[in-house]
């Protein structure tokens, strides 16, 4: 079992350029600069309430739109997340938030399986918060997905306001990933009947 559990990862498109250094046991510090302020606000709530050390420098055509920044950052960050995961031995693999945020209720569930699923279903009524698309939300979340493979849940059980539905969302992603990530005390087995994931 490798006890690295960080990674960097560089990703240049003709759309993006993108640095971004991950370590899943941090301190929750962090340095995000996306040119999508709503989108630097979230990952720096994934970065506290999991934990993790998250350090982000990313230029897009934002210009055009948001769009290839955000999907790209999800890429790279599930880049990251595979590879500081590394053969995924010793940690608990499965992960469950119920995030709060006033009128809202998010859960958020993970398997960290090598098998790539995403289900979302937190539907959101306006199409903006500020100038964010709300639904590069989702597209973020595929990309994660995808790019680390994982199975992740996300499911709004209730809530109204945009901002605090896809804040519950980031909140809950961190705080799901940090208990599925985490390592099991005197284990180092990997957590399958097959021996491996």
């Amino acid at each position: 079992m490798s006890n690295k559990r960080n990674a960097e990862v560089t990703r240049t498109t003709n759309e993006t350029d993108i640095s971004l250094r991950f370590a899943l046991d941090g301190k929750g510090e962090h340095s995000i600069e996306s040119d999508v302020p709503f989108l630097d606000h979230m990952l720096t709530l994934f970065s506290v309430h999991g934990y993790f050390d998250l350090h982000l420098a990313a230029k897009g055509d934002t210009d055009v739109d948001d769009h290839h920044t955000v999907e790209d950052i999800g890429i790279c960050l599930g880049q990251a997340l595979a590879d500081a995961l590394g053969d995924k031995s010793g940690i608990k693999r499965y992960g469950c938030c119920y995030m709060p945020m006033d009128e809202t209720l998010v859960r958020v569930v993970i398997d960290l399986s090598n098998r790539v699923f995403l289900h979302y279903d937190a539907p959101v009524v306006d199409e903006k918060v500020g100038t964010f698309d709300t639904q590069l939300a989702k597209e973020f979340m595929r990309a994660l997905a995808q790019h680390s493979g994982i199975t992740l849940h996300i499911d709004l059980l209730h809530g109204e306001n945009c901002h605090h539905i896809i804040e519950a969302i980031f909140k809950g992603l961190g705080r799901a990933l940090r208990e599925a990530a985490s390592l099991q005390e005197g284990e180092n087995r990997i957590l399958s009947s097959k021996g491996i994931l």
